[in-house]
């Protein structure tokens, strides 16, 4: 009985610390005056507004979130520390101090919070080997044209070429030359042949006549 005694002794001691001391914490948050904070939450490089950067009271549950400009503006205690957080900023935190008006505007700059990831590498091909392979068996698309112009740089075939048509330098310009002519004179009419000129026939007799006489 006299351990029962004791415990409850205990326990009711504690209840009573804990309720003065609540009931003392009230009493100081009751003497404390409401303030209306407002402010901004900007970027602490070009004071630019952030939008949902969250305002807010930790100990007290109180808080509200920014707008598109940055703004906020909610009702807090003299004395409550306040935290400020965003996505990809430095966590920052302020006191609300002791004032005479019942309002208090403050531009809260916030600091980038960079995360330098390690470095990646992306492959398409898992090992190195089927990389080689699938480059050696692309094809181009004009594949067939490389071929020809393969087949023409032989230097068996130039080596032929130059047996059965032996020019130098300026022979091969002028053949080079007028073939670039007829090239340009076809593609603007048809080419010119001599067996349907009438005046070319007409020349032709005489010719003829002259040689029977």
């Amino acid at each position: 009985m006299g351990i029962v005694r004791n415990i409850l002794i205990i326990l009711f001691v504690g209840v009573f610390f804990q309720l003065t001391f609540t009931g003392k914490t009230m009493a100081q948050d009751d003497k404390r005056d409401v303030i209306q904070f407002s402010g901004v939450v900007s970027t602490a490089d070009t004071l630019m507004g952030i939008m949902g950067a969250h305002v807010y009271v930790p100990k007290g549950g109180r808080g509200t979130t920014t707008n598109y400009y940055g703004y906020f503006s909610f009702p807090v205690l003299e004395g409550d520390s306040l935290v400020i957080s965003v996505v990809g900023y430095h966590k920052s935190s302020i006191i609300i101090p002791e004032l005479d008006d019942d309002s208090y505007t403050l531009i809260i700059p916030m600091h980038e919070d960079t995360t330098y990831l390690p470095e990646l590498e992306v492959l398409l091909f898992p090992t190195e080997e089927i990389f080689k392979e699938a480059v050696l068996a692309y094809r181009l698309p004009n594949q067939g044209d490389i071929n020809n112009m393969d087949n023409n740089l032989d230097q068996m075939t130039l080596a032929e070429m130059a047996r059965l048509m032996p020019m130098d330098g300026s022979m091969n310009h002028k053949y080079f030359m007028q073939q670039q002519a007829v090239y340009l004179h076809d593609g603007y009419g048809p080419r010119y042949n001599p067996l349907l000129n009438p005046f070319a026939w007409a020349e032709f007799f005489k010719s003829l006549k002259k040689k029977k006489k």
